[in-house]
């Protein structure tokens, strides 16, 4: 269990995907306008990863021993697949969200951090829960970074800001403090 807990954390603080290793940048500064849509998008994106990671374990405990040329290949297909139904679901439930995600929705589909989640996974050796564990820390760590991008560009909004700061280097400098915060986790967990 605490193996889990430590994978999890891992996932969601320390090594969180956008502001450890600069994965998903492309959501990350493009969906981060609103708050409501940054969590919508962070919510999808959990479910993306918990599939892809359910997926990529049975492909690699199953069939990629036997073919593993085709590992990449099929953790693409497993992923557009994903994100495909996902938008089916979203444009049917919530034609507004739909609307407000955009282009971002479909590109939940090259999102290299849900790639890089099927990649570390797999060379990590995890189990099932294991990279279950680790799909859940790396989304909610995700979700978690867009929330606050999101939150601290609306507040920016509405603060006095200096003309030559605004716009994309305050979301710069905004992301870039954002990133050395959470580089503060690094020392306050180890596993045990």
């Amino acid at each position: 269990m605490n193996d889990l807990l430590w994978i999890f954390v891992s996932a969601l603080l320390i090594n969180n995907f956008v502001l450890a290793y600069f994965l998903g940048l492309c959501p990350f500064l493009g969906v981060s306008q609103r708050l409501d849509t940054a969590f919508r998008l962070g919510l999808a994106n959990i479910f993306v990863m918990l599939i892809t990671a359910l997926c990529a374990w049975f492909l690699n405990t199953y069939i990629l021993p036997h073919a593993p040329y085709l590992r990449l290949i099929s953790f693409i297909v497993v992923i557009a697949s994903t994100v495909q139904f996902i938008e089916m679901v979203i444009r049917k439930l919530s034609p507004a969200l739909f609307r407000a995600l955009g282009i971002f929705l479909p590109l939940i589909t090259t999102n290299c951090a849900i790639l890089a989640l099927a990649l570390f996974q797999t060379s990590r050796e995890y189990t099932l829960v294991q990279g279950l564990a680790f799909a859940l820390g790396a989304g909610a760590g995700f979700t978690i970074a867009l929330v606050l991008m999101a939150a601290l560009r609306e507040t920016a909004e509405l603060s006095r800001v200096p003309a030559i700061v605004k716009g994309v280097a305050l979301n710069m400098i905004i992301a870039g403090l954002l990133s050395l915060a959470f580089m503060g986790f690094a020392g306050l967990f180890s596993p045990a």
